[in-house]
């Protein structure tokens, strides 16, 4: 049957109150998941105190999360497709929950490091399975694409409330409670999917090609550790060679795929153009907001002079228009053609952007507006080109589709941090006086560590200036976005639309 086909044959089976009451259940995993990314932001000087890790183990108990969750995702798309979503999603939860506990508790750097691996190696259990069930619960075409809507606000905002939680738990408990939040919304989970959600999975799935998972892994985690590395230290030789590598492992992975009649990633994925298109689009997507969050947060602390808590607390407010963008794209987009909503997305987050090459050295609302401008747009193209992917995937490979929906947008948010990072950090160097110190030479946390007023002040004007170059490479790709939409979209719906005359005939 084929995607057209299927496709047709879904209209018509709404879902009731059953599967919206399950939907909402499995909003807490995405936003538990999501929150983890950044509750570390707050914790570290308390977990500083009171374990002593050196710079290196400090560097690992943020990024293993983000590494292991990264690394994972394919293989546990595949696995889920395998074994059913619903079983995968409840040993995830299980997990997350001992991960959460044991990180809580943790009496070493070392301990703390694994806890916070196992916690990932959940994670990247829980997203793929979380959007596949969503695919299935959800038939109709209108339905699914309001539940993706607000699944893509969800997720945008628990990276910020991850930081503003652990910031109030800390003010009250110790540092391991950042971690304990988890665990009532886990076992809640735990206890509610099996009644709420029925089980899927791929009625023929093969053998599961155990080859291809470290395959993945050494495709997927030496090119996001190389970007991500590259995007705090600088372009180095080493990162150059790690990126490489990574690329090169992807190649075999790739040749493997192709080869197999089991793959891990089915070629069947691919026999609709959207699926490939809502992959680059929704990276695209994911490039512009990590990149954006690079100078944006820096901002708030370095040149405004905000405290950690304050500048959270402030970076939270462009999220409550992000939670009502998606949703609304989605009603207007089942009303007009797709192709037009998700280009105007990417038009209002070029906005974004060029209002944040406006700011200044004390222009707190046009950097909040900016922001709020810029995070509808990308909302609104990742819940689009996110239900465009997930509804041209066959059902049974939902979770599959979903993970690398997800890796891609890994890529994408490393690439953005990296690449948007480097314009900022070039014209902030060359702006710096050749007599400053090195580190208030390469960034602006450094100059403010001298205590030099006057080089402080320099160091804002010349962060300001690096933000508004970075912000107008970011908004010119996001109009080159807008242009790809239109190239790949409309083109996918020129092939579709004679699918469907011919299936009428």
């Amino acid at each position: 049957m084929t995607n057209a086909t299927s496709t047709t044959a879904e209209r018509g089976h709404l879902a009731g109150r059953r599967e919206w009451t399950a939907f909402v259940v499995l909003l807490l995993p995405l936003l538990l998941v999501s929150m983890d990314v950044s509750v570390l932001f707050f914790a570290i000087p308390s977990i500083d105190r009171d374990l002593a890790p050196s710079a290196t183990q400090q560097l690992w108990i943020f990024d293993v999360y983000a590494f292991a969750l990264a690394g994972l995702l394919i293989t546990m798309g595949s696995l889920g497709d395998r074994i059913g979503r619903r079983r995968l999603l409840l040993l995830g939860a299980f997990a997350f929950s001992t991960a959460s506990v044991a990180a809580a508790y943790s009496t070493s750097p070392e301990m703390l490091i694994a806890a916070r691996a196992l916690l990932g190696i959940g994670g990247a259990t829980l997203m793929p399975s979380t959007m596949g069930l969503v695919r299935n619960m959800f038939r109709d075409e209108r339905q699914r694409g309001r539940a993706i809507g607000i699944w893509s606000g969800a997720m945008a905002g628990g990276i910020a409330l991850g930081s503003v939680l652990s910031g109030v738990m800390l003010q009250h408990f110790w540092w391991g409670s950042v971690f304990l939040i988890n665990v009532p919304a886990m076992v809640l989970l735990l206890v509610l999917v099996p009644v709420l959600v029925p089980e899927f999975k791929d009625p023929n799935p093969g053998r599961f090609d155990f080859l291809s998972v470290p395959l993945s892994m050494g495709a997927v985690l030496p090119v996001v550790y190389g970007i991500k590395e590259s995007a705090a230290h600088g372009i180095d030789l080493r990162y150059g060679l790690i990126v490489a590598a990574g690329l090169l492992v992807g190649w075999f992975f790739v040749r493997r795929q192709r080869s197999r009649s089991d793959a891990m990633i089915s070629r069947e994925l691919f026999r609709d153009r959207g699926f490939a298109a809502g992959i680059g689009l929704n990276s695209l997507a994911a490039f512009a907001m990590m990149g954006s969050a690079f100078f944006t947060t820096q901002y708030l602390q370095s040149v405004l002079g905000m405290g950690t808590m304050e500048a959270a607390l402030w970076s939270l407010a462009p999220s409550l228009a992000v939670g009502a963008a998606a949703p609304t794209a989605t009603a207007i987009a089942q009303r007009t053609d797709r192709t037009r909503v998700v280009c105007a997305g990417f038009v209002i987050a070029a906005a974004g952007f060029a209002v944040l090459a406006l700011t200044g050295t004390d222009s707190l609302w046009l950097l909040l507006g900016g922001c709020a401008v810029m995070s509808c747009g990308i909302v609104t193209v990742m819940a689009l080109v996110s239900d465009l992917a997930l509804s041209t995937a066959p059902p049974e490979k939902a979770s599959s589709a979903a993970s690398l929906l997800e890796t891609g947008q890994e890529f994408g948010g490393a690439m953005g941090m990296a690449l948007l990072g480097a314009v900022a950090t070039a014209v902030y160097s060359a702006d710096m006086p050749g007599s400053a110190p090195e580190a208030a030479r390469k960034t602006l946390p450094g100059a403010v560590a001298t205590g030099d007023g006057s080089l402080i002040s320099v160091g804002r004007e010349a962060f300001v200036h690096s933000m508004q170059y970075a912000s107008m490479a970011g908004a010119a790709l996001l109009l080159a976005g807008a242009v790809l939409t239109v190239t790949l979209l409309r083109r996918r719906s020129a092939v579709a639309a004679r699918e469907k005359l011919v299936l009428t005939h």
